[in-house]
């Protein structure tokens, strides 16, 4: 859209300008600002829709239970008299998501729940503010609203990470199942991906830095280990000075590696040990087979 809005403001002052306008920049301009006014309004008005659309989904899959918006925004809408009522109306809509949380934990028992979950809050907490936002709603009521919305956001995030736990320990297990290097690195870079999501939205996650170490040493490891298998390829055909060579090779991207250190010192500890091994075979005289040979040691 905002290259639209260019040419199109490109477009009107070059007309504009040819036809002996003094400022065609003033109208040119404000018709390309206009023009994404306008667009940003029908992207808005197409979101809401599409979350509208995914409420209802989730509420035709939970038996028609889901917390309707509706019914927060009525709490802030009475006063003098209905406080004590509206109080006690947000109370049961707090209620009500607990309620719908625990029916989709119990009808799916998976870490997707977990961001059915997260949704559900979200939405509690957009409509909460709505309440709050209208003027005839009462001080008790947007007191009793607030807190509500603390709350609330404390089992938002609580699912929020529970299913990016889930979901980067789900990539990652099927990371490790893969074959070829190139599918077991973009499949744990997804997972690094839901991870950056989370700390995007929660930069304090000791537990989400944890798995983002984890996650990254697992992606070194696996290209460390491209060479390392070479290496013993090498030394299996009794080819030692090829395999301490490939072991280098591996021990120079170890040391480049985006993984924690306490990983990095125990990968290398192993590797300088299958270097010092197989300088001991070579030096206690056992024969190198040459590079070009066909044979294979025994």
């Amino acid at each position: 859209m905002g290259v639209f809005s260019f040419l199109l403001f490109s477009t009107l002052w070059w007309l504009m300008s040819t036809s002996g306008d003094d400022a065609p920049w003033l109208p040119a301009g404000l018709v390309a600002s206009l023009v994404m006014v306008l667009a940003a309004a029908v992207r808005e008005a197409y979101m809401r829709r599409a979350w509208a659309r995914y409420i209802q989904h989730l509420e035709s899959e939970m038996g028609g239970k889901l917390l309707r918006p509706a019914r927060l925004r009525a709490v802030g809408s009475s006063g003098g008299n209905g406080g004590v009522s509206s109080v006690n109306a947000s109370a049961s809509a707090l209620r009500a998501l607990q309620q719908r949380i625990a029916e989709t934990e119990a009808r799916d028992a998976s870490h997707a729940a977990h961001l059915n979950a997260y949704h559900l809050c979200r939405q509690y907490i957009i409509d909460a503010d709505d309440a709050i936002r209208l003027n005839h709603a009462s001080t008790d009521v947007r007191f009793a609203l607030r807190a509500g919305q603390e709350r609330v956001r404390e089992l938002q995030k609580h699912h929020f990470l529970m299913w990016t736990r889930g979901e980067a320990t789900r990539l990652t297990h099927e990371a490790q199942k893969r074959v070829r290097q190139s599918d077991k690195i973009e499949t744990a870079e997804r997972a690094l991906d839901v991870i950056g999501e989370a700390l995007h939205l929660y930069p304090d996650g000791a537990e989400l830095r944890a798995s983002e170490r984890a996650v990254r040493d697992f992606i070194a490891f696996v290209k460390v280990a491209h060479w390392v298998e070479i290496a013993e390829r090498a030394a299996f055909r009794g080819k030692y000075v090829r395999a301490i060579a490939r072991y280098g090779d591996a021990l120079f991207y170890l040391l480049r590696a985006d993984m924690s250190e306490d990983a990095r010192a125990e990968a290398t500890a192993k590797i300088e040990h299958e270097i010092k091994r197989l300088r001991v075979h070579l030096g206690g005289g056992e024969k190198e087979v040459s590079e070009g040979s066909s044979s294979v040691s025994a």
